[in-house]
């Protein structure tokens, strides 16, 4: 299969993780989204959202968004909790990710490191929304050592790829021990190099 993505995203990343974690053989597709490689006819062919990730199967099917593309690669494997209710938890902070997380989190990163804003330009409320959404994961995060009990999961892919880098969108996470904690322990079972910088 060839996954077409940006090295940049976080997005990308959880693609990327899932597949080496799984040992599933790929081809990676650089795509410059800063260049507009993700607008060009021919990319919007295989993702008319004009996105990044982007998959094609050896069948020519294809598939975007990152959290579908994790989900269905990660099918039957020790990423997905094999008990119903516990895949419905993961699946709850894979939504949680995209509309509560990713929005402030990611776009206060992209701002700061791709447009140069200082962290004092940045919209107040998509940092205090920033901080809403560590503080969560910091209480849960305090009485379980995942995200979904005491093994990596899918969700765990997910929250990793942008929390890990939340300093470098203006957010410390000194005031945040068990996500810190948490991300030593989602980048090990992944097999990643810690981020530093934390």
């Amino acid at each position: 299969m060839r996954i077409y993505g940006d090295l940049n995203s976080g997005n990308c990343l959880k693609v990327k993780w899932v597949c080496d974690a799984l040992s599933l053989p790929y081809e990676w597709i650089a795509v410059d989204t800063l260049k507009g490689e993700s607008r060009t006819p021919q990319f919007l062919t295989l993702n008319p959202a004009g996105q990044v990730p982007a998959i094609v199967f050896d069948d020519g099917r294809t598939l975007a968004q990152s959290n579908a593309i994790i989900r269905y690669l990660a099918r039957g494997s020790r990423l997905i909790p094999a008990d119903p209710y516990l895949a419905a938890k993961m699946d709850e902070w894979l939504f949680w990710e995209q509309y509560s997380h990713e929005p402030y989190i990611a776009v206060c990163r992209y701002q700061m490191v791709y447009l140069g804003k200082p962290a004092s330009a940045l919209d107040a409320d998509r940092v205090k929304r920033g901080h809403a959404a560590l503080a969560l994961m910091q209480r849960h995060l305090a009485g379980s050592m995942f995200l979904v009990g005491e093994r990596c999961t899918l969700a765990d892919v997910a929250l990793l790829a942008y929390t890990r880098l939340a300093p470098e969108g203006g957010f410390s996470l000194q005031d945040y021990p068990a996500v810190r904690r948490w991300i030593g322990a989602a980048e090990h079972a992944l097999g990643l190099p810690p981020v530093g910088g934390a």
